[in-house]
């Protein structure tokens, strides 16, 4: 047995409807996918419609259970209760939802403009509480009990330099999970958060950290276990937690990061060591990238 491998029973989530943000790449990809390997009916959903179809098209070859994917802009309200009913008509009910979707800038504070700051808080933030709210609302109107799934981070409650936006955003979430696990358990709605340390994606972390300093700022370095997570360790966690398997845990937020935090809280904190010259150098990369893409 490996920590690389599933650890929930074949069917555990069988005829289970369960709604991933942020679906159709990275983590939210690797959940989503072990949700479906479990037999749920997933709906992926993410602002480009092109990455969610080539995602459900690998799901489904692989699992042969069924995907609906759509895209929204998780920060406009009206585009959210599209994606909710769309999912009602497609599988009948929703009976999970995953906030995974995320933005973030690496940047001094004072070099973010407020639109910057706003683009950070208005997805992660603004589009939790948008898809919480719909979902939340539809399962209380209905009587029908709900399993929320909140993606956060460790410096959601110690805070990190050189991500405020994010932190900031990731607090209110983490303030979110825990206060409806609360309010809304009387309707059978149980709220909870995974916090993950570092777990690579495809480009990730060269697009936070572009050029030579993606390998200088080695994530497995402040890790006390010396490596970096599976996505299959993630995966394993977050099915477990929407799953009746753990339906005793409410208004919880699980660390998920090999002893990182501890080792010292505030992921970007060691930043300040990177000098001036440098920060424009990463500026002038990212927004060649950007450029390029336009």
């Amino acid at each position: 047995m490996s920590y690389k491998e599933g650890m929930l029973l074949p069917d555990a989530l069988k005829e289970q409807t369960i709604v991933v943000t942020g679906g159709g790449t990275g983590l939210g990809k690797s959940m989503a996918a072990y949700f479906s390997e479990l037999g749920a009916n997933l709906v992926i959903t993410s602002r480009r419609i092109e990455i969610l179809e080539e995602t459900a098209k690998e799901i489904i070859e692989s699992t042969g259970n069924p995907v609906h994917c759509t895209a929204c802009d998780i920060r406009n309200y009206e585009q959210v209760e599209r994606v909710m009913n769309e999912a009602k008509e497609e599988f009948g009910k929703i009976d999970v939802l995953l906030n995974n979707a995320a933005g973030n800038f690496v940047s001094p504070t004072e070099r973010l403009s407020h639109r910057a700051f706003d683009t950070v808080v208005d997805i992660v933030l603004r589009g939790s509480y948008n898809f919480t709210l719909a979902v939340g609302k539809n399962w209380i109107e209905n009587k029908q009990s709900g399993n929320i799934l909140n993606i956060v981070t460790t410096y959601a409650w110690t805070g990190s330099g050189y991500v405020v936006p994010s932190a900031c955003a990731k607090s209110g979430v983490l303030a979110m999970t825990k206060s409806l696990a609360v309010e809304w358990a009387k309707y059978g709605i149980r709220s909870n958060a995974i916090a993950p340390g570092p777990f690579p994606t495809e480009g990730a972390w060269s697009r936070l950290l572009p050029g030579s300093l993606e390998k200088k700022y080695d994530p497995a370095k402040s890790v006390p276990v010396g490596r970096v997570g599976s996505h299959q360790e993630l995966a394993n966690l977050a099915a477990y937690l929407v799953s009746d398997y753990s339906a005793y845990i409410n208004g919880e937020v699980v660390t998920i990061d090999g002893g990182e935090w501890l080792h010292g809280a505030g992921s970007f904190n060691r930043l300040e060591a990177i000098p001036e010259e440098l920060w424009d150098a990463m500026e002038t990369a990212r927004s060649k990238k950007k450029g390029s893409k336009a």
